[in-house]
């Protein structure tokens, strides 16, 4: 049986309440997942961003 197929079981044998706590951790895994995915780029905005906005960079886009 695989991961999926026992994880199904469960949900299947499991009551409301049990239910409305899975889904309320699987929104939070994913909602992190997210997060974690956007952080670097949030980060390294800041340190490129004196280089993005240049005289040289404008001039290197223009066409674009």
């Amino acid at each position: 049986m695989t991961k999926k197929e026992m994880i199904i079981k469960e949900l299947n044998d499991a009551s409301e309440s049990v239910l409305d706590k899975i889904l309320a951790f699987i929104k939070k895994i994913k909602e992190e997942s997210e997060e974690a995915k956007s952080e670097p780029l949030i980060t390294s905005e800041s340190s490129l961003k004196k280089d993005w906005l240049s005289p040289e960079e404008d001039e290197a886009w223009k066409d674009l």
